[in-house]
């Protein structure tokens, strides 16, 4: 099968050089506002006379096939059709910038423009990416590496399982990066996390992704810091017709896609409906995976001044995992290549393995499902007003895998442990032994010593956004708004498999306490006997209420653009436990925080071609839910420690554009202030009555500032019709700009007075165990601060496409946790400058051939990623001597990679 697909992959890229056919002539421009130079996002641009057609992306832009002689028609809401008959001859015709004259009350999506930057308008950093661009780059890459030419972005695989990569903006991680679909917030509401793999599909329904860097113009109530990605979906697309694809890659991976639309009906209803699945063995070993995802639009348009859209999107996925607690030290890489044999030794999986009786058994494992539906409501009031509104819901239904063990083999369902593969369990093949363990509790008199559990996250989350525009006066513009939300997310572990045992005893139920639970002593529940379904180690529902508003003015005058923006939100955390609690107690105390924003900014175009702006803002935002306590999976105890995390802004930047040459350069500053951070760790202490106490510590951090700053420039050249040239270059520099001091606590919350000698309430501040910590100018780490990209596209001849990326990664520190070893109270703990991973590049190669197959159009198109298998390692955690030799969890970046997709438009 592989030699076949070796083949295929050939023959595809073979035939972009050696294939000619007759093509038609390619027209590009851009549609704009004439009153107001604003690009028509959306707007239809169709072939007269042909069912043809696409839509204008985020920018206004436009690229059609159309017969030399023929005509264009443009048709946008609100605006005069317009018409321009293609006259001049050649493969591919420029028509500039296109004005579209104001007709009747133009109706827009305003849930989602305004959370769109407007070139040479918006004062922000921003980078856009069309779905042309998507189509042609991604390949059997995970979305969010899409911007990996992006100028501050680091994106990779992490563990390397399907849909489990990672983003990094401006040194800021994942939760501190804000995601929307549409301008809905898609962070989790507990954490701020955003898991891909619930989104793998999303590729395929995206008509525009914008990343904005730094404070953007997102109009919600609580802002990122780091930046934010919004997703523009697929809307009831204003020309009928639709696609079908099919797509084949390494390790068998294989998609299969369906498009269809119906057009906009003389009676105002359109539908999209997409559907799609994409399965494979992985590239990492044991990775197998199988992802579903469907997209439906339907929308009435009422008049011109009422549509209502719903819509629904989701893709729901099962795929085995690597973590990335498995990565190992470089050392222990090359110790693992004869498991591999002639295969790659950075494909390992320490976790991989097999039962007794042959059955696929697996420690890292995740399956979810979680649709997002919405309800928008757009409502032009007058010439002036809108209101846009959407009501939307996330259901989230998985699990993850979790495994649960007695005392004596506390971490022994890692694959490996400190970067160093675990043996304890490990067959001479590589492989886990499963078969061992199964043994193990079969022979065991007290049950099984080893179990698996699934860790379910589900949960409710409802929420409303809606914006009020309208203008006073000729030059300013005003947004406001409502940003209510609603969330309840179960958490529970259930035994699914207990390993041959009789059955398992959880001794988290040693620590349940008494007090709580309504005269019932811990023995009641440290000898109880757990089969599979019943509930271990936790059970607990999160909830989080969160309201808030926002406004923005903006001033809109010949060259000169200006806003000024503003959010005051209260979010609301308490739990529900089931588990350590009886229903008297159930319910904890509601922990509240007001949180706020400020952020202003002025464009000024000097020319048509220059422009310069600047933008500041200052950030008061709520921690997150798992900091509001002292240890949010079994303690109500709120954490005395936790305070909103502070951030201030600034940037200034310069735009250049022409037809033939467009750059951006700015430079920020970022000064983050108390931010959240905690560390947990078991340990042992003699009780009262002389008993060894097992219990775990938390410490949490006060004082924690970080300082990030940097440069970024990108810049597309089109020197010639059938050429464009990108690039980009950016440099950090983000460091701790602080010492810190750490509080510690036990389970239940109390203050611990020492780690080796019990536990102590009501003592007081220089009585309570704290450690500093010393940690002042070193690098943040988990991200490069240097990269660079430079591509080149080309157009051979008619119908063919071929494009060449290289991209390079430098400064990349290991990223590193306070660690454990050392700390008691009053320690004063350095933390050393980490070790900087070794700098790497890679090679990114696609082409494509678009022709006319019958009366649809049919397009080949093939993706080479790490042309030249280049190893290099994309992650990696700190050592004890921030070196190479003591670096773990390193995980090495994919090799080369490949597929071939052809696909039909009708």
């Amino acid at each position: 099968m592989k030699k076949h697909l070796i083949h295929f992959l050939l023959m595809a890229v073979l035939s972009v050089f050696s294939a000619a056919a007759f093509a038609q002539t390619t027209v590009r421009g851009q549609l704009v506002d004439s009153e107001t130079g604003e690009p028509l996002v959306g707007t239809a641009v169709m072939v007269e006379g042909t069912s043809q057609g696409t839509v204008t992306d985020i920018d206004g832009y436009f690229k059609q096939s159309v017969a030399q002689g023929g005509t264009l028609l443009f048709k946008y809401v609100g605006f005069k059709d317009l018409k321009k008959k293609i006259t001049q001859k050649g493969a591919s015709v420029d028509l500039g910038t296109i004005k579209m004259e104001p007709d009747a009350v133009m109706l827009a999506d305003v849930t989602i423009t305004s959370s769109v930057a407007v070139a040479r308008k918006t004062p922000i950093a921003v980078s856009t990416v069309d779905p042309i661009f998507i189509e042609e780059k991604l390949g059997t890459q995970e979305f969010p590496e899409i911007l990996k030419s992006t100028p501050g972005v680091y994106s990779t695989k992490d563990g390397g399982g399907y849909g489990d990569s990672k983003t990094v903006i401006r040194g800021f991680k994942q939760e501190n990066v804000a995601v929307m679909i549409n301008g809905v917030p898609m962070n989790g509401m507990e954490n701020n996390k955003v898991y891909w793999s619930n989104w793998a599909g999303l590729s395929d329904v995206t008509r525009s992704m914008q990343v904005q860097r730094g404070l953007g113009a997102s109009k919600v109530a609580s802002p990122a810091v780091g930046g934010s990605i919004n997703v523009i979906t697929k809307s009831t697309e204003a020309t009928k017709g639709g696609f079908v694809s099919y797509g084949m890659g390494n390790d068998g991976y294989n998609k299969i896609l369906f498009s269809v639309s119906s057009g906009l009906s003389k009676d105002g209803w359109a539908f999209t409906l997409l559907g799609g699945k994409t399965w494979g063995d992985g590239y990492v070993q044991g990775t197998e995976f199988e992802g579903y995802n469907y997209f439906i639009s339907v929308a009435k348009r009422f008049n011109d001044n009422h549509q209502l859209t719903f819509s629904a999107f989701a893709a729901p996925q099962k795929h085995y995992q690597r973590s990335n607690q498995d990565g190992l030290t470089i050392k222990e890489w090359q110790r693992v290549k004869n498991y591999m044999g002639s295969d790659s030794p950075y494909k390992y999986n320490p976790t991989y393995g097999f039962g007794k009786n042959g059955e696929r058994k697996m420690t890292q494992y995740n399956e979810y499902h979680k649709p997002q539906i919405s309800l928008n409501h757009l409502w032009q009031i007058d010439q002036k007003s809108s209101l846009s509104t959407a009501l939307y819901v996330s259901i989230g239904r998985g699990n993850g895998y979790s495994g649960q063990t007695d005392n004596d083999h506390r971490n022994m369902w890692y694959g490996a442990s400190n970067g160093i593969v675990n043996t304890t369990f490990r067959n001479a093949d590589g492989t886990f032994a499963y078969d061992q363990i199964q043994e193990m509790n079969e022979q065991s008199t007290t049950g099984s010593k080893m179990v698996m559990s699934k860790n379910l996250n589900n949960h409710m989350w409802y929420g409303l956004l809606s914006t009020y525009t309208t203008k006073f006066g000729e030059y300013l513009d005003f947004y406001g708004g409502v940003d209510f939300r609603y969330y309840k997310g179960l958490h529970q572990n259930k035994i699914v498999d207990l390993y041959n045992g009789a059955y398992y005893v959880d001794y988290n139920r040693g620590n349940v306490k008494a007090e709580n639970y309504a005269g019932a002593g811990t023995a009641e529940f440290k000898n109880k006997k757990l089969q599979v379904g019943d509930v271990v180690y936790r059970d607990y529902d999160g909830f989080v209420m969160s309201e808030g508003v926002f406004g923005q003015l903006e001033y809109n005058r010949d060259k000169l653009s200006a806003f000024v923006s503003g959010s005051v939100s209260n979010t609301g955390y308490w739990r529900y436990d089931r588990f350590y609690y009886d229903k008297q107690h159930a319910k904890s105390d509601t922990n509240n925080y007001l949180g706020w924003n400020l952020k202003g900014g002025v464009n000024y175009n000097l020319t048509e071609n220059h422009n310069v702006f600047f933008n500041l803002g200052y950030i008061s935002r709520a921690p997150m839910f798992d900091a509001a306590f002292i240890n949010s999976q079994n303690s109500h105890a709120l954490n005395p420690d936790a305070k909103n995390e502070k951030i201030f802004s600034f940037e200034l930047g310069y735009g250049y554009r022409s037809r033939f040459f467009t750059a951006n350069v700015n430079a920020y500053y970022t000064k983050w202030m108390d931010k959240t951070m905690t560390r947990s760790q078991d340990f042992k202490y003699t009780g009262d009555s002389g008993q060894t106490v097992n219990d775990r510590w938390t410490v949490n951090m006060q004082g924690v500032d970080a300082r990030h700053m940097g440069v970024e420039l990108d810049f597309v050249v089109k020197p010639f019709q059938w050429m464009d040239v990108t690039g980009m270059f950016s440099i950090g520099d983000w460091r701790w700009d602080c010492d810190a001091n750490g509080y510690f606590y036990n389970t239940a919350g109390e203050p611990l007075k020492d780690l080796k000698g019990g536990i102590a309430s009501g003592i007081g501040a220089s009585d309570h165990a704290k450690a500093n910590f010393k940690m002042d100018n070193i690098h943040v780490g988990g991200a490069a601060q240097t990269t660079a990209a430079l591509g080149l596209n080309v157009r051979p001849m008619k119908g063919v496409r071929v494009g060449l990326d290289w991209n390079f990664f430098g400064r990349n520190y290991a990223d590193y946790a306070i660690s454990a070893s050392g700390l008691a109270p009053n320690a004063k703990i350095a933390i050393n400058e980490p070790w900087r991973i070794p700098s790497y590049s890679t090679f990114d190669l696609n082409a494509g051939y678009t022709f006319d197959f019958g009366k649809v159009r049919a397009t080949l198109s093939g993706n080479v990623n790490n042309l030249f298998n280049q190893e290099y390692i994309a992650d990696a955690y700190d050592g004890s001597d921030s070196n190479w030799e003591t670096a773990y969890r390193v995980l090495y970046g994919f090799g080369r990679t490949y597929n071939v997709r052809l696909k039909f438009t009708f």
